[in-house]
Order: C-alpha cells, then structure tokens, then sequence
C-alpha cells in the first residue's frame, strides 16, 4: 500500500478552455482540488486533505518526452481531452506506450478519467472509437455494477460526461463499474492496479457550461442538443464520491 504523501503524477492530455484556466491553470489543477475535496469526504486520519498528495503534473501533448520516472511515483492519474484516444501519431503512441509500462509494473497504480480511461482500456489491448450512438453529456446518470455500488457507495452514479468515443469492451482481468444506454463501458477496475470511468467526476456547472457554449457556438453541439445538455449542466452530480474511490483504490492494501 502506497504511504501518503501519495507521489501522484497527473497526466495533462488537453489544455482547459480559457476560464477555466484562469481558475485552475489547467487539468492538473482541477483535479488536484477534486482530490482535495475527495479527501475531505474520506475523513482518513492517514490522508490529510492538504498534505496527503505529492503531485506533479505533466503535459504530455506538446512534449511527448514529459513523463515521470516510476521511481518518483505511486500513481498516475490520466485526464479527458478533446483529442481521439484511437489517434495513430507520435503523442498518443507514446502515452500508450507509457500506460503499458505502468501497467506491467505491478506497483504505480493507474486513474484514466473519460479520454484517459480509453486510454488505459487500449492499453490493455480493448478496441475504442467512435460510438455509433453519439454524444453524452453533461450530468448523467450510470447503472452501477455491484463492484461499482461497492467503490462508490451509490447505488448509480450522477457523473458529467463529455464524450463521442467509448472503449467497446473490457478485459476478463478487470470488473465492470457501470453503463449507461449510450455507452456500456463507463467504468472499469483492478483491485492495486487500476481504476476508470467514462465520466468527468471533475467537472463542475462552470466548466460544463464553458465547454458547451463553446461546442455550440462552433456548431459541434447544434440548438436541439445544446438545449438537452445545457438543463443538465447544473444538476447535482457525485464527482467528489468518485474521488474518493479514487484515493481508497491508491491506499488498497
């Protein structure tokens, strides 16, 4: 079991819209405050909210070489983006390829969150892409499997989710945490070794909001579908209970 400080290394995959960068610097940022309120709704005397994490934050997009040594670190934790996680070009190869790594080590331990968990299932060899029944967005709700009832304590899960593209399936070696009609996958888990979901527990009504008007105003979201998910942006979602998960799965023994 990793001892807090927990080394957690964030791996930056995009680049937030502009007020959210204001507000946060960037991925990195929203979720070490996602952790923090994580921690605080765990009230483990071993994890304290404000000293209990050592993170370091890498944006590997600009710079395919910015990765840790897993020497240095407990665990990653692998962002959402805007990008495709079946992309074929040097960046996106190299993340895999470091995935793969941290994977085989038997002691990092892996958090993919929306793009990341994509990221992780191709890593395990399970094919993504475009999902045929479209968009999901803003808060949703997820059937949980019993596994996933049990890491969230939900019976489902209300989660922003902002994504067009799903891993299809899932390896024998991991359990399903939930699904929903549009995408069977949203969730996967490995006692000491990894935890995803689809979903964006780190989003809030400001970011969704953002990055919806954004998508609408560049024609990707059009008025009816801009409509659906703006009414939903601002619904109370279960993002720190995921968090929370998230820091039981790194102190598993």
């Amino acid at each position: 079991m990793p001892k807090p400080p927990l080394r957690i290394a964030i791996l930056e995959c995009d680049t937030p819209l502009p007020k959210t960068k204001e507000i946060y610097g960037g991925y990195g940022g929203v979720f070490e405050n996602l952790l923090k309120r994580g921690a605080q709704a765990l009230d483990d005397p071993s994890l304290n909210p404000e000293a209990g994490f050592q993170v370091t934050k890498y944006q590997v997009v600009d710079d395919p070489s910015n990765y840790p040594s897993l020497d240095d670190i407990d665990a990653i934790l692998i962002t959402g983006s805007k990008h495709d996680s079946f992309a074929d070009n040097p960046w996106t190869n190299t993340l895999v390829a470091f995935v793969e790594k941290v994977l085989a080590d038997g002691r990092v331990r892996t958090i993919g969150v929306c793009y990341g968990h994509q990221i992780v299932a191709r890593a395990l060899g399970m094919k993504v892409g475009r999902n045929d029944d479209g968009w999901e967005a803003a808060v949703t709700n997820v059937e949980l499997s019993a596994k996933g009832k049990e890491l969230f304590g939900k019976d489902t899960l209300a989660i922003h989710q902002m994504h067009r593209d799903i891993a299809y399936t899932y390896p024998k070696s991991v359990q399903l945490l939930g699904s929903s009609p549009v995408c069977s996958v949203q969730g996967m888990y490995e006692p000491r070794r990894l935890i995803t979901v689809q979903g964006h527990p780190e989003f809030n009504h400001e970011i969704m909001t953002e990055i919806l008007d954004t998508r609408h105003s560049t024609g990707i979201f059009n008025d009816e579908a801009y409509d659906k998910y703006i009414k939903s942006a601002g619904l109370p979602h279960d993002g720190v209970a995921v968090a929370a998960a998230f820091l039981r799965f790194l102190l598993e023994d």
